[in-house]
């Protein structure tokens, strides 16, 4: 007799998650790219079995979305999505059509593997233990190489565990709100590339460079970078602008993985955002300014209780008895204008850093690049990725403008800040 097959899993959007299934446009999607290049080609037959032999461990993101009459929700795939060669590009916009089939695509291209997100389905840090999973089973399979489950790699044989699919702001909900970030906030402007084409600008660091460097003024390297990016926005709105009092102010956006607040072992979205930034009619800038500025406001706005009272009041909205029974469709509205007028227009843009990757040592030596890129705002050119691995940081400006501004500005600048950095690109 054939045994009964379970019941396939299904969950209500994350809180973080709610609101991008209502964003999505036709160009455009919130997504991100996590990528494992190997020493050899990859092997699309092997990896399309480790890819099965993975996506059982990760109901929540092998997954396709749906709807309901009052929410989406995410259902676990019967089987493995179908592994396929890479585009011309990264970030190629994901459809609905296609989310509602699988929320990620595994890609492939000569030594690269690669993984797209979908944002509703998890954050950076959850899509780094998917990826490191896949490319251990995949290591296994290629190279008969047995790897420990460490280091952020799961166990494919173990059932999901409840905690890693669960939606941790609801267990730290706070009693109080923050008011939203002000929206007069600088943002690029530049001619649109047909097709939404993607510039991705990779600058390549020593690691250890970079954090004496940051070390040496006493801030994290999110920190270092954050200034060296507000100073070089700061230049080009003064180009732009001429009349100071006519500047709008440039904040960049830092996601913040809430697990280092809170713990929990989620794999689901569980980040908030600091907004930091400087307002030009104050006056000029200097690095070192730039630099004690990004700190205290760091230091200020990352806290426990203050990123709590920043995720409270989409929780609380969500939890509203009214809120829950009002139709999916006018909800999509709602969460539509919310995004627009609060989500995207309270930074000129974000940098996400994902901080240095560790892997098992069994399956290091058949690694050799891991990069991470954040596609664009919906109304913004531009955002930023970071990665770090085995004594290298790539540095990603991602931009969908003819114009290329940004990129020679930040690397010029951390070239002027004593630091070796090579530069590659897409366009060529």
């Amino acid at each position: 007799m054939a045994e009964k097959q379970r019941p396939l899993r299904w969950m209500r959007l994350d809180n973080a998650g709610l609101i991008f299934p209502a964003a999505l446009r036709r160009h455009w999607s919130n997504a991100f790219r996590l990528s494992v290049s190997f020493r050899d080609p990859v092997d699309p037959t092997l990896l399309q079995q480790a890819l099965d032999e993975t996506a059982p461990r990760f109901p929540s993101m092998c997954a396709r979305l749906r709807r309901s009459m009052f929410w989406y929700y995410l259902e676990e795939l019967e089987s493995a999505p179908t592994v396929r060669e890479d585009g011309c590009q990264p970030l190629i916009g994901m459809k609905r059509a296609d989310i509602r089939r699988c929320a990620i695509r595994v890609l492939y291209y000569r030594e690269r593997m690669a993984v797209e997100y979908f944002h509703a389905v998890t954050d950076g840090t959850g899509a780094l233990v998917f990826i490191k999973t896949l490319a251990a089973a995949y290591v296994r399979l290629r190279y008969g190489t047995e790897v420990p489950n460490t280091c952020g790699v799961l166990d494919t044989h173990e059932p999901p565990h409840p905690e890693e699919l669960e939606d941790s702001f609801q267990h730290n909900v706070g009693p109080v709100s923050a008011p939203r970030d002000e929206r007069n906030v600088y943002r690029f402007g530049g001619v649109l590339e047909p097709g939404r084409f993607l510039h991705v600008t990779s600058g390549i660091l020593d690691s250890g460079e970079l954090l004496r460097a940051s070390r040496e003024r006493g801030v994290t390297v999110t920190a270092f970078l954050t200034a060296v990016l507000l100073e070089s926005i700061l230049e080009i709105q003064a180009e732009d602008v001429p009349k100071v009092q006519k500047r709008r102010k440039v904040k960049v956006q830092i996601p913040v993985n809430l697990r280092k607040l809170y713990g929990g072992q989620t794999l689901r979205n569980f980040v908030a955002v600091a907004n930091i930034g400087v307002d030009p009619r104050m006056g000029e800038y200097d690095f070192e300014e730039l630099i004690r500025l990004v700190h205290n406001q760091m230091q200020l706005s990352i806290t426990a209780k203050n990123m709590r009272a920043i995720f409270t009041p989409n929780v609380t909205s969500e939890q509203n008895p009214v809120v829950k029974v009002v139709p999916l469709f006018l909800k999509n509205l709602i969460m539509r204008a919310v995004f627009d007028t609060v989500g995207e227009r309270v930074s000129s843009m974000s940098l996400s850093n994902i901080g240095n990757v560790e892997l098992p040592a069994e399956m290091a030596p058949f690694i050799t690049r891991i990069e991470f890129v954040l596609g664009p705002q919906s109304i913004a050119p531009y955002n930023a990725g970071v990665v770090s691995w085995n004594g290298r940081t790539f540095i990603n400006i991602v931009r969908n403008t003819v114009e290329a501004r940004l990129e020679e500005k930040v690397f010029t600048k951390l070239v002027r800040l004593g630091l070796h950095v090579s530069v590659e690109s897409n366009d060529s």
